[in-house]
């Protein structure tokens, strides 16, 4: 074949150190924006971006270049650095770990809608709930000792 054709679209959460409800409200826009931004710049397409307090979730198209990890690091430290800096957050920081989900394109405007009312999902359901049942969907082992 001549040429390469793909639609990669990534489900990404990752959460605030420890869990702890570090991303306030009245910053939390911004920040959705910056990570964005972020993927914007990495050659990326941010599908949507959303998340409460604790954690975010980020719907991405990527290249077949990007390297999956490579692209988490970046996010993630470039929006650390960004709350450091533009807004004085200087406890801000993310959990190491990260949670990456393949989206098939049948299954895109699902994801997005999921990942555009975290607030409301949140209502009834806690981080740790939401993820593990993530987590079990996607048939992803795990052992809940070393989750959290």
């Amino acid at each position: 074949m001549p040429s390469t054709h793909t639609n990669l679209h990534y489900h990404l959460v990752f959460s605030t150190k420890d869990r702890a409800p570090l991303i306030g409200q009245d910053w939390r826009d911004k920040l959705h924006a910056y990570l964005g931004g972020i993927v914007r710049n990495l050659n990326g397409v941010p599908v949507a971006v959303d998340g409460i307090e604790d954690h975010v979730h980020l719907l991405v198209g990527l290249k077949p270049t990007h390297c999956l990890a490579d692209t988490l690091r970046d996010i993630k430290q470039g929006s650390s650095e960004w709350a450091h800096q533009e807004l004085g957050k200087r406890q801000f920081a993310w959990q190491p770990g990260y949670g990456a989900y393949t989206v098939s394109p049948s299954s895109i405007e699902r994801v997005r809608q999921y990942v555009l009312h975290q607030a409301e999902h949140h209502r009834h359901n806690t981080f740790q709930e939401e993820y593990v049942e993530m987590l079990r969907t996607s048939e992803i082992e795990f052992d809940e000792r070393f989750l959290w």
